[in-house]
């Protein structure tokens, strides 16, 4: 959901907690009413330093955050009208749930012949509507977290913050509350902002995700788009699967070039930041545009492998082939279906689309960043940060 007014701004932010070393690098984010965004990326990368900010909890070095137009910096938590999702619940175990449910209405002086009545709807929302009796010790994990969420909410906040909350959570729970999740914000219309490092999570209920890397907004974009088009190597890998091959850039035609690998085999791809002849790159494919042979005669790229090993996955069988100078390249394919598993051994052709591989400026290593070294960063990565 895009195209609202912009509820949150994040203008040249910086964080850092030593002086030096920043863990959030000159970021420019809007985040619009009404969509849910979600910040992704490892350990370490920033987003939740970043979310962490908008809450209240932490405060920002440099630059400035304003919600509805405005300034927050030093705002306490309680003065932001921002509901807050946590993983491990922070339910009081000595409390109903209905009196956890009210308890931000009681801190913000809410009048009790109102409570109830709020109470009881944000229950229903999470469908608790008949538990509000229990403590949080006589619920599952799923039901503590839809107590968590109807907290978050009872109050009306205009920004509801969500802290890897499905983290506890077995694998089919928490696929299912993503759902509930998505489909409560599509019926209530909040904005929400989600930490995550669970990609498949944030593909599944976002609007937009931002990839945060290093303390830097390396893309952000609706999730078709991140997997689709990723814009530099990074987010290309984090984002699902790859198969990565290594190579030197030998001929750059418009949006395409040529690569050549390390046992001379060239390969035409669609070029992402590539700039010269000579220049390392990595060639990205992922393992579903791969077909496995025999080529056919108009295949763009082909290339020659054994295959060692295969996994039956259900609703795909993994072959892994060694091919391209890597022993690792993978290709899907789907089960049930005609063609016939090749057994390890056997020599295989495989082949795919320039359009399916994506050739990006090799990774590097960067040292750290310190305060105020603004050009470098900005040079270096691109200011990918809110487009």
């Amino acid at each position: 959901m895009l195209g609202g007014d912009v509820l949150v701004q994040f203008s040249m932010v910086q964080k850092t907690y030593d002086g030096e070393i920043l863990v959030i690098k000159n970021l420019d984010l809007d985040i619009h009413r009404g969509e849910f965004l979600t910040l992704l990326g490892p350990s370490g990368s920033g987003k939740t330093t970043t979310l962490m900010m908008l809450a209240g909890f932490e405060i920002p070095t440099h630059g400035s955050i304003t919600l509805s137009g405005r300034a927050i910096n030093t705002l306490p938590p309680h003065k932001r009208n921002i509901g807050m999702v946590f993983q491990n619940y922070a339910l009081f175990p000595h409390m109903t749930v209905e009196q956890n449910v009210a308890f931000p209405l009681e801190v913000r002086k809410t009048p009790k012949s109102e409570i109830g009545g709020k109470v009881a709807r944000a229950l229903e929302m999470v469908q608790l509507g008949a538990f509000g009796k229990r403590r949080p010790a006589q619920l599952s994990g799923g039901q503590q977290q839809r107590v968590a969420l109807a907290r978050a909410l009872v109050f009306d906040p205009e920004l509801v913050l969500m802290d890897e909350p499905l983290g506890a959570l077995d694998k089919q729970l928490r696929e299912h509350m993503q759902i509930e999740i998505k489909h409560l914000h599509e019926q209530l219309g909040i904005t929400v902002v989600y930490v995550t490092h669970d990609q498949s999570e944030a593909l599944t209920m976002s609007d937009r995700v931002a990839v945060f890397n290093d303390g830097i907004i390396q893309q952000i974009a609706p999730p078709d788009e991140l997997y689709e088009r990723p814009r530099n190597f990074f987010v290309a890998n984090f984002i699902g699967e790859n198969n990565n091959f290594d190579g030197e850039i030998a001929q750059i035609e418009g949006d395409r070039c040529v690569a050549r690998l390390a046992d001379g085999t060239a390969i035409t791809a669609t070029r992402v930041n590539v700039y010269g002849l000579g220049m390392a790159t990595s060639l990205s494919v992922r393992p579903e545009r791969m077909g496995l042979g025999p080529a056919p005669d108009d295949a763009e790229n082909r290339l020659s492998g054994i295959v060692r090993e295969t996994i039956y996955l259900g609703d795909h069988v993994r072959v892994v082939v060694e091919a391209g100078g890597r022993s690792d390249v993978m290709v899907k394919l789907p089960s049930g279906s005609d063609q016939r598993v090749p057994a390890p051994g056997e020599t295989v052709d495989l082949f795919f689309r320039a359009q399916d591989c994506r050739a990006f400026g090799a990774p590097g290593r960067s040292a750290p960043v310190k305060l105020r070294q603004l050009d470098s960063i900005l040079s270096t990565t691109g200011d990918f940060s809110d487009e």
